[in-house]
């Protein structure tokens, strides 16, 4: 009765010292048809057994940066606290660039290149702090003479251990000295009765227009559905395209083939065809160079 009283006592210590397991969340850029992402999640399983890792997409178009950072800011808000997610879009792999976990107002991990993936995120869920991966204690071992799959040989690693509680947050590394990389973008203002915004990204299976535009700054522009909206997008400082688009709830609200502005999943302002593409009808592209603007009739 003495011996299982010690065991248990024993059991509940270990218990209370062991840190809760996260969902794993992975983005790359490396695709599906060779063994990248498979490895990196052999990785994780080498980590933990049980750990539940999640993919968010392996479609970000190569080296782009600015879309990697987009998928996070449109997925991540729908996890709990706790998840960590690793973005991998590494076109300075190998570098002097350095590698990061930042922790969100919102208690979400990001373990990525600091490279300026994590811009929108941090723009909309705020950051606690950002640390530098210290690659002596958080590489995956026999790995230290490999220079070209960080994602594989650091992120994933440090993340799996992160999100399995072999590590915590403060374990990672020293706190960032000085600010991580951040990209440059129109952020979505209301001037002389105007709203401009940027176009971070396409609707890519349907060619809609997705802006940056909340709902909550739109309707200060008090356009009613049915109400044309006029439009104006721009690359850089040249105007690409002018209208007058109707305003609808949905797109059956207008005829098949014709232009819509509507709110997206997200409640962003967005603008497309109803079953048509928009993007491709009127050569409009996406990213932080891409912007528009709105105006009441």
């Amino acid at each position: 009765m003495k011996r299982t009283s010690i065991y248990l006592f024993i059991f509940l210590v270990l218990s209370s010292c062991t840190r809760p397991k996260t969902a794993l969340v992975i983005q790359t850029d490396f695709g599906l048809k060779d063994g990248a992402v498979n490895a990196m999640k052999g990785v994780a399983f080498n980590i933990d057994r049980e750990l539940l890792v999640y993919d968010l997409t392996h479609e970000i178009p190569t080296f782009d940066i600015w879309t990697a950072g987009y998928r996070l800011y449109q997925a991540a808000p729908f996890w709990p606290a706790g998840t960590v997610f690793v973005s991998v879009v590494d076109p300075g792999v190998g570098t002097n660039r350095k590698s990061i976990v930042m922790q969100s107002a919102s208690g979400l991990f990001f373990v990525t290149p600091d490279d300026g993936t994590i811009t929108l995120v941090s723009d909309a869920l705020g950051i606690t702090a950002v640390r530098e991966i210290d690659e002596h204690l958080n590489r995956r071992p026999g790995s230290e003479g490999s220079f070209t799959f960080h994602g594989r040989d650091v992120y994933m690693y440090t993340a799996a251990r992160l999100a399995a509680g072999k590590i915590s947050f403060e374990e990672v590394g020293p706190l960032l000295k000085g600010k991580p990389v951040l990209l440059d973008y129109q952020k979505p203002i209301l001037t002389d009765r105007a709203v401009k915004g940027n176009i971070p990204v396409l609707d890519v299976q349907y060619g809609n227009i997705w802006t940056n535009v909340h709902d909550s700054l739109f309707s200060q522009l008090h356009i009613q559905p049915g109400e044309p909206v006029n439009v104006q997008i721009l690359y850089k400082d040249s105007v690409v395209f002018v209208g007058h688009i109707p305003y609808a709830n949905t797109f059956g609200d207008v005829a098949e083939k014709k232009p819509l502005a509507y709110l997206n999943s997200l409640m962003n302002f967005s603008v497309a065809i109803n079953m048509g593409n928009f993007a491709d009808s009127f050569r409009i592209g996406s990213g932080k160079d891409w912007s528009i603007i709105l105006k009441k009739e």
